[in-house]
């Protein structure tokens, strides 16, 4: 059969591109730890459930750009966070997948270029690859905890038909949050070649250890930066595709409004619901969310300290760990750990960094571990990864 040539080339996901074998380790009869996806296990709060209650009895298309009153939920809440968005700045997308297509496709063409801090986000490529764009990454290693690489590296890469940067702070898939002065190195020089600027502040509440997240809205280049956002992991509600395209930019905002009318609106049930989360819920939950979290990094990275030759500093940000380990090919390890090898008939699923990375070649010795789990259950997992190290590279 004849396909695309955008769709053939466009990858797999590197998350879920191996749940058949997990689906194989469980038909055996054994229990999977699933560390490999970003799909938090803490109850989605009741206030969202209670506030659907409270919608229209008509489920009627929405606004393009969303229902108003969560425009301006997302407003004021911004606000706490020194990102001074009005209502009219904010477009409600289906999650934040969708935000950053918006962003991609309003400002680049077919061929362009843009810039990435690799490993990242891996529908970034994604994405990227259904638009016919290119990703090109500079390159953050496991020995500085994937801090961020010299400017240097970034003038290198850049190229006539470089149009932006996309980056996550907080970091996913590495937990790397970046200072203030390491904002500012990216903002200077994306004024320095008028490049767009696209963050992806998802996580921006995953914070640890006194580590503060920085938004890009607090430098002065407002014009050309684009927020992305979701409600997905803070409130632990994945499935309801609620996320944020926001700009101060109004031509841009216009531009992209375009794409959203084509796709009439975002799911009106959850919007309605996301009211109640933005509305309701206070600092509180947060304070209690990132404690949570905080023990379960905890875990993990006690745990993978043991492991011998494993190369990797402690995340302060999002909900992941990456680590180099003492493995050739990490997508041959684990398709191993689900079909050859258990403890006690448990073993766990985790995702390969080669997907994350638009270098060829690059991240084969690299996994994410998403802590998403009750601290126990990741010790016990994190010890079968150890063990699973140490029989692979003797087998």
């Amino acid at each position: 059969m004849d396909f695309s040539k955008r769709v053939l080339e466009m990858q797999e996901s590197p998350i879920r591109k191996l749940v058949p074998y997990a689906e194989k380790a469980k038909s055996m009869g054994k229990n999977v730890y699933y560390l490999n996806i970003g799909q938090p296990d803490l109850e989605t709060p009741k206030e969202f459930f209670e506030s659907i209650e409270k919608a229209p009895k008509v489920v009627a298309y929405s606004h393009s750009a969303g229902v108003m009153e969560l425009r301006e939920a997302f407003a004021d809440y911004y606000q706490k966070w020194n990102m001074k968005f009005d209502a009219q700045d904010i477009m409600i997308t289906t999650g934040g997948s969708e935000a950053i297509i918006f962003a991609l496709g309003t400002v680049a063409d077919p061929e362009d270029e843009i810039l990435s801090i690799e490993p990242f986000y891996a529908n970034y490529r994604g994405f990227s690859e259904m638009l016919n764009l290119k990703i090109n990454a500079v390159r953050a290693i496991p020995e500085t905890g994937y801090a961020l690489p010299a400017i240097e590296d970034f003038e290198k890469k850049l190229t006539s038909k470089t149009k932006a940067i996309i980056f996550s702070n907080p970091s996913n898939p590495t937990g790397a949050v970046y200072t203030r002065e390491e904002i500012e190195k990216i903002v200077n020089f994306a004024k320095k070649h008028n490049l767009f600027i696209i963050s992806d502040e998802v996580y921006k509440e995953f914070t640890f250890d006194g580590t503060k997240h920085i938004s890009v809205m607090e430098f002065d280049y407002t014009e050309k930066t684009i927020v992305v956002d979701s409600i997905s992991k803070r409130y632990s509600a994945c499935g309801a595709r609620i996320g944020v395209f926001a700009t101060k930019n109004k031509e841009l905002f216009a531009q992209a409004m375009k794409f959203a009318q084509s796709r009439l609106c975002s799911p009106v049930v959850a919007q309605y619901g996301t009211i109640g989360l933005l509305k309701n819920l206070d600092d509180k939950y947060f304070e209690d969310m990132i404690e949570e979290y905080q023990k379960r990094r905890d875990a993990v990275y006690e745990e993978v300290s043991k492991i011998e030759g494993a190369v990797f500093k402690k995340p302060v940000g999002s909900f992941y760990l990456s680590v180099e380990l003492p493995i050739d090919d990490t997508v041959e390890f684990i398709k191993w750990m689900l079909t050859d090898f258990d403890v006690d008939n448990e073993t766990l699923m985790v995702a390969p960094l080669d997907g994350f990375y638009s270098t060829s070649g690059a991240g084969k010795k690299e996994i994410r571990i998403a802590y998403v789990l009750e601290p126990e259950k990741l010790r016990k997992a994190c010890k079968i990864l150890r063990l699973a190290v140490e029989k692979y590279n003797n087998k």
